[in-house]
């Protein structure tokens, strides 16, 4: 029996859909950024502490591919992915509510007594804030992901999620400028510099916010349903199974190197592009706190503009736009080290706009071919998968580039030195990835026969 097409995605629905990450963008900048900045700097709290918490949801980031699966196989309420998604942001919309009343506390508390000296009992609200939080992400996360696979149509999936990921950037930029509006500074508060009730306000705000932009986004967008999921599906697969197809097919298990060899390597620049300008350069903070402004609005420009030839030319296909985006990665990393181990500080405003741009291309092409490379009826579990290993990955990466540097350092006692075998071992990495992603077969007609045949089993 024939499967019916699915209706057409409108960009104007898709722009309603990408609210969605509008919040997630947002509600990382209040986690990551002030939330961390605050407990760090004004208050005292070990980083260590900080980060274990903030870096919870990588610990978690497995649940989201039972999450991804169970939505494959199973309806709640009549939905596959709705229950999932709103589970999950409400769980991150409750989290951020007690984080904001905890935080006011030990606000209120700095005056008279240190951050070490904190209840315990507010200590515990952080942890099982963040734990929250971090639940949250990882049953919401797959499943946005999936919904969006099964709403749009197979040829518009890339802009789709293209367009999704952009307004996370966007994100990014929005809630560093709405919270540092909402969080004015006070110079009569002390030392601090802001009251507890400023600093609870903007976390009510917040998760007001928040709720609203990740519930009217998704209103509407799954119709409910009575009966069981209609797609085809692997008959008696196990999650073991199903994922055990990814190594023994050659195009997925090629594509499962390229998301991590990238993933890792893009990002192993993270935490030390702006110690490289201060210590390499004497460049101030003033200076290098630009920076994500720098590459962020480059990366948001590039990525309007392939959305934009994707739709208009055959040729610009999501795996020739990953190489584009690998390749503009690697000449940004060729240009960082050359201006550090030169020491030729205008190549850093160079290198920030070939980032931007690299990370724009390569991020829509790679997030389609996500979508090329996950199954009709396992899109769920394969994209809870994928973006498994993206998040080990990136946090794979992000701590490596610190270490690397680290240990360079103290071999050759020499700044420029250790950050340009940081951005050296990028370059090595990314064309590694290049050369993963050359052999991976896109269109899943063309897996091996072990895959086209278990995909095309009957339901139970």
């Amino acid at each position: 029996m024939e499967k019916p097409k699915r209706p057409d995605l409108s960009v104007g629905h898709n722009l309603k859909i990408a609210l969605f990450h509008l919040g997630s963008g947002m509600a990382d900048v209040l986690t990551t950024g002030v939330w961390n900045r605050i407990m760090v700097a004004d208050l005292g709290f070990s980083a260590t502490f900080v980060g274990l918490l903030t870096g919870l949801r990588y610990f978690l980031a497995p649940i989201g591919v039972i999450a991804g699966r169970f939505s494959d196989t199973h309806t709640i309420g009549g939905y596959r992915r709705l229950f999932w998604i709103w589970l999950g942001r409400a769980m991150m919309a409750i989290s951020t509510l007690m984080l904001g009343f905890a935080t006011a506390e030990l606000v209120r508390r700095a005056g008279v007594e240190s951050a070490a000296a904190a209840p315990p009992l507010i200590l515990t609200a952080l942890v099982i804030s963040f734990l929250l939080f971090s639940l949250g992400v990882a049953v919401s996360g797959s499943t946005f992901l999936a919904l969006i696979y099964d709403r749009a149509a197979e040829h518009q999936r890339g802009r789709a999620v293209g367009l999704v990921w952009t307004f996370l950037i966007i994100g990014f930029a929005v809630g560093g400028v709405v919270f540092s509006l909402l969080l004015p500074q006070d110079a009569g508060a002390g030392q601090i510099g802001f009251t507890a009730e400023a600093l609870l306000n903007l976390f009510i705000v917040a998760a007001g916010v928040l709720s609203l932009l990740w519930f009217l986004s998704l209103l509407g967008e799954e119709r409910r349903s009575r009966s069981a999921p209609s797609e085809p599906r692997l008959k008696g697969a196990s999650l073991r199974d199903d994922l055990s197809l990814v190594w023994r097919d050659r195009s997925l298990r090629v594509f499962l190197c390229y998301l991590t060899l990238s993933m890792a390597f893009a990002f192993l620049q993270d935490t030390v592009l702006e110690p490289f300008a201060g210590q390499v350069f004497g460049m101030d903070a003033r200076l290098t706190n630009r920076f994500a402004a720098y590459w962020g609005s480059t990366a948001i420009l590039s990525s309007f503009i392939v959305l934009f030839l994707l739709r208009r030319w055959p040729a610009f296909t999501h795996g020739n736009v990953s190489q584009a985006g690998v390749f503009i990665l690697m000449l940004a990393y060729l240009v960082f080290a050359a201006s550090s181990l030169g020491e030729i500080r205008p190549l850093v405003t160079i290198g920030l706009i070939l980032l931007g741009v690299g990370l724009g291309v390569w991020n829509i092409g790679t997030l389609g071919l996500m979508m090329d490379m996950s199954p009709a009826g396992r899109a769920g579990t394969f994209l809870g998968f994928w973006t498994l290993c993206v998040t080990f990955a990136r946090g794979g990466g992000v701590a490596g580039g610190g270490i690397l540097r680290d240990v360079i350092l103290a071999l050759s006692g020499q700044h420029s030195v250790a950050y340009g075998a940081v951005f050296c071992c990028g370059l090595v990495g990314l064309f590694a990835s290049l050369l993963a992603l050359r052999n991976v077969k896109l269109a899943r007609e063309h897996t091996n026969s072990e895959l086209a045949a278990a995909l095309s089993s009957p339901l139970d």
